[in-house]
């Protein structure tokens, strides 16, 4: 049964349905890439005040950040967020065939998961929760942040690091999911586990140290001279090491990995000096802060040594440490409670026949059915957990990564997933990256998933907001599990000690001559 303002929730995001339709759609036209989402940002904030909000523009020191709040008078604070960047070398048109948006090429940005139905999901949610409690006087906050980089685990640990957190009755966290049995559910005991990140920096800055010039050369840097390898050769030993030692790294169960990029400062030159510069950032994933905190010792040595062997300097700059998820069986029931009363996502006709196109353009065969049938089914929170637990050893307490982990840490937080589209395999056939993110950008196959969300956003908030007893019994099971609250016995601190790395060449959009890419 929903309360009527519940029910003046779920009315209000039926009126704005194709608003919501249309925002998706310029989020995922803008593509985005992590730390740069300026047009993203930008149009959440503008948004944000025209609804009401009061915002802080660049929050937590991050030019891409905000945090928005709107108040109906003392009462519960209620937390929400949007995400919005993008991934590199996956621009992707809304379109059923594999072309880059206009104007873009392939390598441009684009969503995978898709994060631009994630942030305007939440968004309707945030604005119909605003609705229901200006029409039937429901006391309290409403507080909405706006997260970048969360491909890198970038925003979250340093707000939460900052306060940005802090005081909030519970945080509600979606995110689109099509992985089974995490699909249409809500997360149980299993959280996602820790993340660090960071980028080793190699600097020949001073090559005329390599080779000393004979006493009879005309200047000390001769060109015959000086033969520093050079920061190229840094980056290359350090990689090589590290993929070297990686399985000997960590035990081979827990379900961890190890990713890594090479990153580039536009130094293009063939000249006969020594490189300057080279980059290469870690992306670690494991269950555990030991099991990261171990490989960032190997991965230290590794670039001392490969600094020392090379004539260079070294420095490590991090990206994220992100803590591993905290349980909270009370909001995990309240978010699971909410999707319950709106039903999974349903794809009609029109939906299909659009996927039908992509299954043959991508290489497959039309079928009557062409998305995984689980997509419109929903599944309990503690079976999902028996399920995903079959694949783990006992000892597990995490498995994989996401930076909504460290709201879990400072506030009773719910994190559910609402199917996104997403094909059927045949016959073994794999589809292609591109027809997935298509998927997510095509109004009439995301929309189905936005309209979930959005809904079960508004009713969880509400329950929080009006079912005082469910808001008390989410709070007490934090405190519990902390051992007191923030700064409890229990407690994970923050591990953010580093100021946001926004300095960095991180991929974005420029404008030359040449055109924008």
């Amino acid at each position: 049964m929903t309360t009527s303002a519940q029910a003046t929730a779920l009315a209000c995001l039926d009126d704005i349905q194709r608003s919501l339709s249309a925002w998706t759609r310029t989020i995922f036209d803008f593509g985005e890439t992590a730390w740069r989402e300026y047009q993203s940002a930008a149009w959440y904030v503008e948004r944000l005040k025209h609804e009401g909000f009061s915002v802080e523009e660049g929050s937590g020191g991050m030019p891409t950040a905000f945090c928005a709040h709107w108040t109906n008078g003392a009462g519960p604070t209620i937390g929400m967020y949007a995400e919005y960047d993008a991934v590199p070398g996956n621009c992707q048109d809304a379109a059923t065939v594999k072309r880059p948006r206009p104007g873009l090429g392939a390598e441009a940005g684009g969503h995978t998961d898709p994060h631009s139905g994630l942030g305007i999901a939440s968004l309707g949610g945030l604005l119909a929760t605003k609705a229901a409690m200006q029409r039937h006087g429901i006391s309290g906050t409403l507080r909405f942040t706006g997260e970048p980089a969360e491909k890198v685990r970038g925003s979250k640990p340093i707000h939460a690091a900052k306060g940005y957190y802090d005081g909030l009755a519970g945080m509600i966290s979606f995110h689109p999911f099509y992985m089974l049995p995490l699909c249409n559910t809500a997360r149980w005991d299993t959280h996602c586990g820790a993340a660090y990140a960071m980028i080793y920096r190699f600097v020949c800055d001073e090559p005329e140290n390599w080779v000393r010039a004979s006493d009879g050369a005309p200047i000390p840097q001769a060109h015959s001279a000086v033969r520093a390898p050079g920061a190229n050769d840094a980056l290359m030993m350090m990689y090589m090491a590290s993929k070297a030692l990686r399985d000997s790294m960590l035990p081979h169960q827990g379900g961890w990995s190890i990713s890594e990029a090479i990153l580039t400062a536009g130094q293009a030159t063939a000249d006969n000096l020594p490189a300057g510069l080279a980059e290469i950032q870690y992306m670690i994933r494991v269950p555990t802060i030991a099991m990261a905190e171990r490989v960032t010792a190997v991965l230290d040595r590794n670039a001392e040594a490969a600094a020392k062997l090379s004539g260079c300097r070294h420095e490590r700059h991090w990206v994220s440490k992100s803590r591993p998820g905290l349980a909270n069986h009370a909001m995990a029931g309240i978010a699971y409670d909410a999707l319950s009363t709106v039903g999974p996502p349903r794809w009609d006709e029109t939906a299909k026949a659009i996927a039908r196109e992509i299954q043959v353009n991508a290489g497959g065969a039309a079928s009557d059915e062409p998305f995984i049938a689980e997509l419109e089914q929903l599944i309990a929170p503690d079976e999902a957990e028996a399920l995903l637990r079959r694949d783990l050893p006992l000892s597990q307490l995490n498995s994989t990564s996401d930076d909504y982990t460290d709201m879990s840490w400072q506030t009773p937080t719910a994190r559910f997933y609402v199917a996104r589209p997403a094909l059927r395999s045949q016959n073994g056939h794999a589809y292609p990256s591109w027809a997935m993110n298509a998927l997510g950008g095509i109004s009439a196959t995301i929309d189905p998933m936005v309209a979930c969300a959005s809904n079960t956003i508004a009713l969880a908030a509400l329950r929080l907001l009006e079912d005082k007893a469910a808001r008390d019994a989410a709070m007490d099971e934090f405190v519990a599990r902390t051992g007191g609250g923030i700064g409890g016995s229990n407690w994970l601190a923050p591990l953010c000690d580093y100021e946001p790395p926004i300095h960095f060449r991180w991929p974005e959009y420029v404008t030359t001559p040449r055109g924008r890419d």
